[in-house]
C-alpha cells in the first residue's frame, strides 16, 4: 500500500530555472564560462581530516578547493546554476573483521570497495541503486589499494571500505552541449580523491600498509586562445573539467611515493589526432603520466599530515607534538 501522504519528487533530475531578467545579454550565458586561473602545475588546496565517524575502524573526510569561478560566484551570485563544482567525500573503513562461516579459507584479507554516489551528487540526480560508473569506479579502487595493503597479515578476514560522494566533479560545464564531450572526465578527479581519502582511512583504522597511495591527475587540454595566444594543448595538473572547453587525454594514478611505484593507472583519450606545435612534442603518454604522478605527490603531502594527526590522535597527544 503506498503512502498518500508522501508527496514524492521527480525521478529524473531537475534544473533551476535561469530567469530573463538575471541575464544581462543573450551572449552572457557563453561568456559564463570559468576560466582557470591556476598555474598548469598548480594544485588545488586539499582539505583532508581522520576520525570523523566513531563508528567506524578508520575515516577520514576530503574536500577540494573551491575553484575562483566558483568562489566568486558564491559571494556574488549572478545566476541559480553554479559554474562548476568541488569534490567532497566521506570514506569508512570496517575491519578486518572474521568471514562468515560459510565463507572458503582465504590466507589474505578480502576486501571490498563500495563507491556510491548521493542523490544529490550530481547535477543530474542519481539513483539509489548503484549505476555502471559507480561500480567502475570500486573496481579502480580495489585495484590501487590492493598493492598497499599487507594482505597475509589477516587470513580469513574481510576488509570493507565504502565511499560515500556528496558533491562531485562535473563532467563538462553546464552551459556545453550534452554530447560536446566524449568521456566522462569528472570521475578521474572522484577517482582520485577516493584513492587519496581511502588511504588515509586506512591508515587511521591502523591497518598495515607498504606506503601511503595517494591520488594524481593529470590532463592534456586545448582551450580557445587568448588575444596573441596560439592554439596549442597544453599539459594540465589537477584539471578541473569545467574550465577547459576540450580534453584531449586525462590520467588518474594511484601512486606511492616512498616506494616510487604506481598501483593504479587508468588512462582515457586520444591526443594523437592533435596538431602538437614544436613546442608541445613532449606531450606523449609518458609525460601524462609524470604528471598524474607530480599531482600525487602535491596530495600525498596532504595525506601525511593528515595520518600524522590520527597518529597523535590516537597516542593521546596534542596535536602538533613530536613524535618519538
Amino acid at each position: 500500500m503506498t503512502d498518500r501522504r508522501r508527496i514524492n519528487g521527480p525521478p529524473s533530475g531537475t534544473r533551476p530555472a535561469v530567469f530573463a531578467s538575471s541575464l544581462k545579454s543573450a551572449s552572457s550565458i557563453s561568456t559564463g564560462r570559468p576560466r582557470r586561473q591556476r598555474q598548469p602545475d598548480e594544485l588545488r588546496k586539499i582539505f583532508l581530516k581522520t576520525g570523523l565517524i566513531p563508528s567506524a575502524s578508520g575515516s577520514s573526510y576530503l574536500e577540494f578547493e573551491p575553484s575562483a569561478s566558483l568562489a566568486a560566484a558564491r559571494s556574488n551570485p549572478q545566476s541559480l546554476i553554479p559554474p562548476s563544482s568541488a569534490l567532497k567525500l566521506a570514506c569508512t573503513v570496517h575491519g578486518p573483521k572474521p568471514l562468515p562461516r560459510s565463507a572458503s579459507f582465504s590466507p589474505n584479507v578480502v576486501l571490498t570497495t563500495h563507491v556510491k554516489y548521493a542523490p544529490f551528487a550530481a547535477r543530474q540526480r542519481k539513483g539509489h541503486i548503484r549505476d555502471a560508473s559507480e561500480r567502475d569506479l570500486g573496481v579502480h579502487l580495489e585495484t590501487a589499494l590492493r598493492g598497499v595493503i599487507v594482505a597475509e597479515r589477516w587470513p580469513k578476514s574481510g576488509l570493507d571500505i565504502t565511499i560515500t560522494i556528496l558533491e562531485a566533479e562535473d563532467d563538462r560545464w553546464w552551459g556545453d552541449a550534452p554530447d560536446s564531450h566524449d568521456a566522462p572526465w569528472g570521475m578521474m578527479n572522484v577517482l582520485a580523491g577516493c584513492i587519496t581519502a581511502a588511504s588515509a582511512a586506512i591508515a587511521d583504522a591502523r591497518i598495515d600498509c607498504l606506503d601511503l597511495v595517494a591520488g594524481g591527475v593529470a590532463a592534456i587540454v586545448s582551450d580557445e586562445p587568448a588575444e596573441g595566444e596560439s592554439s596549442t594543448p597544453k599539459l594540465m595538473l589537477d584539471t578541473d573539467p569545467a574550465e577547459h572547453k576540450s580534453i584531449l587525454s586525462a590520467c588518474v594514478v594511484a601512486y606511492m611515493p616512498s616506494r616510487d611505484e604506481i598501483t593504479e593507472l587508468w588512462l582515457k583519450g586520444d591526443h594523437s589526432k592533435a596538431s602538437l606545435g614544436t613546442t608541445d612534442q613532449s606531450l606523449t603518454h609518458e609525460s601524462l603520466i609524470d604528471g598524474a604522478v607530480n599531482a600525487a605527490r602535491g596530495a600525498h603531502t596532504v595525506l601525511a599530515e593528515a595520518v600524522k594527526e590520527s597518529a597523535e590522535r590516537f597516542a593521546g597527544l596534542p596535536t602538533g607534538a613530536n613524535l618519538v
